[in-house]
């Protein structure tokens, strides 16, 4: 792939005129090489067990049964898991059926590594799913997603079409259903290896392999983030004020509880009229968000003082700041202090890169014994990862 963020990809105009409002196709738009391949496909399906609904086979918007093309096996500890049946699997694709595989890039570091760009350009979670299909038969149907997608066709070929929203910002638990969608797409269009889709939450479409071949297509979910999410974290800020833990007047006369709900209504309202509200709120998401966590094995009893091992940091939306004189870095669910010194080694992590202990002790012109100090603390704390297969 090229040195260009997906959001350059899409568009210079992508963020003020698709990101949540209108689909976008970008023909060629990525080399794929590396990014997935059926060989890939066909090693993960032999060596993790993959249970439905991480793996499930799709025909007509039907959920196809596990006993289709898995059989049961009891283990001598008395679990059960399911294997795969290439006699049973290979007739149902051929037939019309959908392979889906969820999380993939929990299984696939090519995957991953696009996901963690994904996150870092648009501030927030992003889960990768492959499908693959082989016949004009749709696995899926007419449907929405509750959240925003990024497809990348990975190789042959598959026709979208696409016909809006017919509820705005449709929620996965809503009050309502959305209506059923027109006849007519406002969209017909067929990717190819490198095209970019971007489909917006609640945008109903389709999606089917009637060019003649075999469809491998990745892709990348966005989780959203609401008005309804930002409340439930304001909500969590409250908690520190004394008027937000207070039992409510439940048993009081009715001028009593109209009093306490003026009260809170003005409190609530300060709150609301804070202009950086919405930066707070992304700032504070970005260091929770924890990545995809990785051990450090072998190294289970503190990081090794080896010039040459590798580090990089688990979540791609860490955040790092300075104050007066101290280097806050949130990362992973946690929120670490350091020294000024220690900017020139979190910085290039922060922004992704994998680098050695040797590289992060020249940046800030320590010793080794100091970064390795400084990257146990954040390895013990599960923002960042060490060794030499990252």
């Amino acid at each position: 792939m090229t040195n260009l963020s997906i959001a350059e990809r899409l568009g210079e105009d992508f963020l003020a005129q698709a990101l949540h409002r209108d689909y976008r196709h970008v023909s060629k738009a990525v080399d794929v090489a590396g990014l997935m391949t059926w060989d890939d496909l066909d090693r993960i399906l032999t060596q993790h067990r993959l249970e439905p609904p991480r793996l499930r086979l799709a025909r007509d918007g039907q959920t196809l049964p596990l006993s289709h093309y898995a059989t049961p096996v009891s283990t001598r500890r008395h679990t059960v898991w399911h294997r795969l049946q290439p006699a049973g699997l290979h007739p149902l694709l051929a037939d019309g059926a959908s392979l889906a595989l969820d999380g993939a890039d929990q299984l696939h570091r090519p995957l991953a590594r696009l996901a963690e760009d994904l996150e870092r350009t648009f501030r927030t979670d992003v889960r990768a799913n492959v499908y693959a299909s082989w016949t004009p038969t749709e696995g899926f149907g007419v449907h929405w997603d509750d959240h925003a997608v990024l497809v990348v066709q990975l190789d042959g070929a598959k026709r979208w079409r696409l016909f809006g929203q017919t509820r705005p910002a449709p929620l996965y638990r809503d009050t309502e259903l959305p209506p059923e969608p027109p006849s007519d797409p406002l969209a017909d269009l067929v990717l190819h290896p490198g095209d970019l889709l971007y489909v917006p939450r609640g945008w109903w479409h389709s999606a089917s392999a009637d060019q003649g071949g075999p469809s491998l297509h990745a892709t990348f979910g966005f989780e959203p983030h609401t008005p309804v999410n930002l409340l439930d974290w304001l909500a969590e800020q409250l908690i520190s004020r004394e008027e937000f833990r207070t039992d409510l007047p439940l048993l009081d006369t009715p001028e009593a509880q109209a009093a306490t709900v003026r009260g809170l209504r003005k409190l609530l309202l300060a709150e609301l009229d804070d202009p950086e509200l919405l930066a707070r709120y992304a700032t504070a998401m970005d260091g929770r968000s924890v990545g995809r966590l990785a051990p450090s094995l072998p190294y289970v009893g503190g990081v090794p003082a080896d010039p040459g091992l590798r580090v990089r940091m688990t979540t791609a939306r860490a955040v790092l700041t300075t104050t007066g004189d101290t280097v806050l870095l949130a990362a992973a669910g946690s929120e670490y202090e350091f020294a000024p010194a220690a900017e020139p080694v979190l910085r290039p992590l922060v922004d992704g890169q994998v680098l050695t202990l040797a590289d992060l002790a020249a940046a800030a012109d320590l010793d080794i014994a100091g970064i390795v100090a400084l990257v146990g603390e954040l390895v013990d704390g599960q923002a960042a990862a060490v060794g030499n297969l990252l």
